[in-house]
């Protein structure tokens, strides 16, 4: 059993330097497994050439995701690299079709390229009591001739904000999908709207000169996205669709391999896939990946949220609308995400935020209605999650609130290495 805490504990920070290269090590790995049990497997090893992350942020103490990745020094045993991430196929065994089904899933996580032999372990959280534990351990050496060392397509790239070094900056990257190659100019512009409204969006506008912004442009042969329960399929880069475990608003691709081939020589923080379409839709995955349309009427909100969810962790806070999800939270125990507490152990959350003599649980009414407190209802659930506002991006578009703009700026902060 892999315990977070332990681990962190005994891990020092160490130098960039000694044990890695500007460069990156892409691996390629299938989650497979249904609603009673998952395994990894290692599809493929690749060398890409830039490393846009921290250099001295190595190893992530935040404590979030489904899964964290661990880079260990294969001489020293010292824990050297690590992130928490989130997957598509972690939601998909929550459904009622896991209970039924084994499937596999491809999935990528992007290490900074070792200097020297590590050992690489991925790490499932058990929600039965919340910690981690192993799935996958192996050995990998950066010598290996089975590393897959080949240059990808080069996609346009446009650099529509640049405040400085990749290292110091959270590179975010807009990638296009389901924008021909009439349409390209459209793409640049609908990134530049995106942009310009992250930063009209508190806490962002705080902190526009820690981001650069990247648009990756890549080629569809059809307009549009796939609409599954429509009988609608298009032609498209990234293979982007609604009806993601039939839930006709919850639109995402399955297959992150095209992604990480559209962006392999661009520096990257964050990715956002913007969609060419009209029908309101998105989704985000912690340290995976988010995704909306261009050009419904919420399209702006719906990118503010799903980017929350991708970025900083933060979890749903409604609890009214369909999810095809069964039993997602565990309420015998305190969730991963910041902005949500089943009080089990409040006192990591934002406690600390409310005013003076606020009671836990807080009834909504017309004097709290306004206020930070505790309120249940969230995470999916009307009964035994709480939720820091009554509203928030994270549940209806309203602005973020105080735990959640937290959160946010203290991701603005591990990724830009401050």
């Amino acid at each position: 059993m892999f315990v977070l805490g332990a681990c962190l504990q005994g891990a020092a920070q160490g130098t960039f330097e000694k044990y890695f290269e500007k460069k990156t090590l892409r691996i390629d790995f299938a989650l497979s497994g249904n609603a009673q049990t998952q395994s990894a497997a290692i599809q493929q090893l690749r060398e890409e050439p830039v490393w846009g992350g921290p250099i001295k942020n190595l190893i992530d103490t935040f404590g979030y995701g489904g899964y964290y990745v661990n880079v260990y020094d294969k001489t020293s045993k010292e824990l050297i690299f690590s992130r928490g991430f989130n997957t598509l196929f972690e939601e998909w065994r929550t459904t009622a079709q896991a209970k039924v089904e084994t499937q596999a899933w491809n999935n990528c996580v992007c290490i900074p390229f070792p200097k020297d032999k590590v050992i690489v372990e991925f790490t499932a959280r058990d929600k039965s009591c919340m910690q981690f534990h192993s799935l996958l351990k192996t050995e990998i050496d950066p010598q290996s001739i089975f590393i897959d060392r080949t240059a990808l397509k080069k996609n346009p790239v446009v650099k529509i904000q640049d405040k400085g070094d990749s290292n110091e900056k959270v590179d975010l990257l807009f990638v296009a999908e389901g924008y021909t190659a009439a349409e390209q100019d459209k793409f640049v512009k609908d990134a530049k709207r995106f942009m310009e409204a992250l930063f009209k969006t508190p806490p962002f506008d705080q902190r526009r000169d820690d981001f650069n912004v990247w648009a990756v442009g890549t080629i569809s042969e059809e307009s549009g996205t796939s609409s599954s329960g429509k009988g609608i399929y298009k032609n498209t880069a990234l293979n982007t669709g609604y009806y993601t475990f039939g839930v006709d608003r919850y639109l995402t691709t399955q297959d992150i391999k095209p992604i990480r081939d559209a962006i392999w020589n661009v520096p990257c923080d964050a990715i956002f896939l913007l969609i060419n379409a009209e029908t309101y839709g998105g989704g985000g995955m912690y340290n995976f990946y988010a995704c909306g349309t261009a050009d419904n009427e919420r399209t702006l909100g719906v990118f503010a949220h799903e980017f929350g969810h991708s970025f900083a962790g933060l979890a749903d806070e409604y609890f009214t609308s369909t999810v095809a999800y069964e039993d997602f939270y565990n309420l015998k125990h305190e969730p991963w995400e910041p902005n949500i507490t089943t009080l089990v152990d409040f006192d990591k959350k934002w406690k600390d935020l409310l005013p003076e003599g606020t009671p836990i649980p807080t009834p909504l009414n017309d004097k709290t209605k306004d206020k930070i407190g505790v309120f249940e209802g969230g995470g999916y659930l009307a009964k035994g999650i709480y939720r820091p506002v009554d509203h928030c991006m994270m549940r209806d578009y309203a602005p973020f609130c105080p735990a959640c703009s937290r959160a946010i700026l203290k991701m603005v902060d591990f990724l830009s290495d401050k």
